[in-house]
């Protein structure tokens, strides 16, 4: 395995490499598109429709802890060992994600930040996902892989999870700082939840991320240039040097 890895590709890097036969063990390509319910849209019929050359499909409902009523809990280890196993991936495999989604990324990160958080730090997240593959004018296809099956051995790195328990004890300690990132109005217990089954909720104890520290483009949805954009940690908001740990409750 690499010992760094972009956390973002371009869609030039992934095209280039399909073209020169480099999917395979070596470099796997997943779609991890996920949608709310109310957009009445189904990821893995859309994934059989159109998707990159190579890739295949990454459940996050499928791959997560089934024994909670919480959604897209983290999979036990064995689990996760099965499904990435399934999919031909390894522990010296590259993986890059996206998703379909209009923003460009919405749940590919999430699956990038499960990997690491497993100790696959070879991981990366197609800049502005398949919106922007489109955009540039890369082919897709509807024609299904195959994968050889491989032995993945993840490690939880439980430094990296908060607990329920974790996060009341922070209330008084104030081990760490909360930052919600959701948008402001669903911060402020304003607007409604995207999930019918969610009630408006705030917390006195988090702090939010303001929309203007966005990192997507408006007009491709691609990553903003870090020498161009504001990074969270320059917040004022947010205490300097403070161990920062987020959540985007309940959509994710």
């Amino acid at each position: 395995m690499a010992l760094q890895t972009k956390a973002l590709v371009s869609g030039r890097w992934l095209a280039d490499a399909i073209k020169g036969n480099r999917i395979g063990p070596n470099l796997r390509v997943l779609d991890a598109s996920w949608y709310l319910p109310k957009l009445s849209r189904n990821a893995k019929k859309d994934f059989k429709k159109t998707h990159i050359h190579g890739a295949h499909f990454f459940d996050i409902d499928h791959c997560s802890d089934r024994n909670t009523p919480l959604d897209h809990m983290l999979p036990p280890v064995r689990r996760l060992a099965e499904y990435a196993g399934e999919l031909g991936i390894g522990n010296d495999t590259h993986v890059v994600i996206y998703d379909a989604s209009e923003f460009g990324a919405f749940s590919a990160p999430r699956v990038w930040w499960m990997f690491r958080v497993f100790g696959h730090n070879s991981v990366s997240v197609l800049d502005g996902g398949l919106k922007k593959w489109l955009n540039e004018g890369h082919p897709v296809t509807d024609v299904k892989s195959k994968a050889e099956p491989s032995e993945f051995r993840p490690t939880l790195n439980r430094s990296w999870v908060k607990t329920y328990e974790d996060v009341l004890k922070n209330i008084d300690t104030k081990e760490f700082q909360v930052v919600d990132a959701r948008p402001a109005g669903r911060f402020r217990g304003v607007d409604s939840e995207p999930r019918d089954n969610k009630t408006l909720t705030t917390c006195t104890f988090l702090r939010l991320v303001p929309p203007t520290l966005s990192r997507l483009q408006p007009l491709d949805n691609q990553t903003l240039n870090p020498d161009t954009s504001r990074a969270p940690s320059a917040c004022p908001s947010l205490p300097s040097g403070a161990p920062q740990v987020s959540c985007c409750p309940p959509t994710s």
